[in-house]
């Protein structure tokens, strides 16, 4: 095959990809103007901050809006810490080749492949049969307070969901630190959690806070999960404790889409709740990514 019939295929397979890529743009941007054009007429003062009413065909979306980053803040506080803790077990404490490891590696990749659903039944079977019951039993003589649906059992499952995420983005950026670099804090005097804490985790902390971007993204999105262990049909207040049910946006979602009685009434209501919806996602997204952005310019300004 000559030069020439390269050079082609090249320029083929070029176009294909970037018609491809542009494709997905389009499908994303044509998706986000459909919501955009029929929810922003909707978008008000009142409606972000009251609560639905009159069978959810009027009112607003408020406890849904506190629900979801209440349980978003939740997940994050549980999963960050257990999942960046795993791997710095697995890469900087752990032999690579013990059978340990490579177990806890291969639960870590089933856990990545086990369907939403399958979570929600768990977090239903083990955090509230088990573990709330369990906690009624012992300290509150049999009284129903922990083994009942509620926003803690939900963020929990949310977590083990998410878990994955955090464990694969946060061992990926612990192996990009230079060796050199523990083998001079070692050669210094450092202990190994001196290195690991003052070396390597501040060099790691982007892919750190984008496997937390991932983790937000996909957790905000699920409603199976919480659909077992939380979430709640209508609830015009606001969770004040862990132990409560309440509301949250992806599933108020579902429920004005096919619980309504009046499809018709809900229909402005619904497309800008998905439109609220997208913006909060995008909001906690950005968020992370101003503080990950701050972080990697504070250490640059260190060095």
């Amino acid at each position: 095959m000559n030069r020439r019939w390269i050079d082609l295929i090249s320029r083929a397979f070029t176009a294909l990809t970037g018609l491809a890529c542009a494709t997905l743009v389009l499908a994303v941007a044509m998706i986000l103007g459909h919501v955009a054009y029929h929810g922003w007429a909707g978008l008000s003062w009142k409606f972000l901050t009251t609560a639905p009413r009159n069978g959810m065909t009027e009112g607003g979306i408020f406890p849904a809006i506190f629900g979801t980053v209440f349980l978003v803040v939740l997940m994050t506080v549980a999963v960050v810490p257990l999942g960046v803790s795993t791997a710095i077990y697995l890469r900087e404490y752990a032999h690579a080749d013990s059978r340990w490891v490579q177990a806890v590696r291969m639960a870590i990749q089933n856990l990545a492949g086990v369907p939403a659903i399958v979570f929600g039944l768990f977090g239903l079977g083990f955090f509230i049969e088990f573990v709330g019951k369990g906690i009624d039993a012992a300290f509150f003589g049999g009284k129903l307070y922990f083994g009942q649906p509620a926003i803690l059992w939900a963020a929990l499952t949310l977590a083990l969901l998410t878990l994955p995420t955090v464990v694969v983005s946060t061992e990926e950026a612990l192996r990009v630190v230079p060796r050199g670099h523990r083998e001079v804090a070692y050669s210094l005097g450092a202990t190994r959690w001196q290195m690991v804490r003052r070396v390597v985790l501040p060099q790691a902390v982007d892919g750190i806070l984008t496997g937390t971007i991932l983790a937000v993204s996909r957790g905000v999105g699920e409603v199976a999960p919480i659909l077992f262990t939380g979430a709640a049909f209508y609830l015009p207040f606001l969770p004040t404790r862990l132990n409560q049910q309440f509301m949250v946006m992806n599933y108020h979602v579902y429920v004005l889409a096919t619980q309504s009685p009046d499809i018709d009434a809900t229909l402005p209501l619904l497309y800008s709740t998905v439109l609220v919806l997208l913006l909060l996602t995008l909001t906690l997204n950005s968020a992370a990514i101003v503080i990950r952005s701050r972080l990697r310019r504070r250490m640059k300004g260190s060095k």
